[in-house]
């Protein structure tokens, strides 16, 4: 399963930092949307860079966006993560709207960082660019 995060963003950086701590089985690999390998993630979900307000999570040939997309890397870390399946109970377009709120934000709320996010040397192999 691959994240592609927008390595600019400081709430993004926040959930990567977060993943990696408790990814314990390593499932997770991330592609920033700043690299090579995120972008032509992105292409190949038709999405493109500028104006992107999604997470987008990849598994072989499935896509996810959105709370989508944060549901299931949530039950991919385990327990307890995986209690966070029951926000599939409220209406997708009711999380999506809270979701699109805080991406259009994100970088007043939380702040911008002019450089990516470089991992951590214990973590650099999970990260694809």
């Amino acid at each position: 399963m691959t994240v592609v995060f927008d390595a600019q963003c400081l709430l993004c950086d926040g959930w990567v930092r977060f993943l990696l701590r408790h990814d314990r089985r390593g499932v997770l690999r991330f592609a920033s949307i700043q690299g090579a390998n995120g972008r032509a993630l992105l292409a190949r979900a038709g999405l493109q860079v500028d104006g992107l307000q999604t997470l987008l999570l990849v598994d072989g040939e499935r896509i996810w966006q959105q709370t989508a997309a944060i549901l299931r890397v949530l039950h991919a870390l385990g327990w307890p993560w995986r209690l966070a399946w029951v926000a599939w109970g409220v209406p997708a377009p009711l999380r999506d709207a809270l979701y699109r709120v805080l991406a259009r934000h994100r970088y007043r709320w939380f702040g911008r960082s002019e450089t990516c996010l470089m991992p951590p040397a214990d973590h650099a192999q999970r990260f694809l660019d």
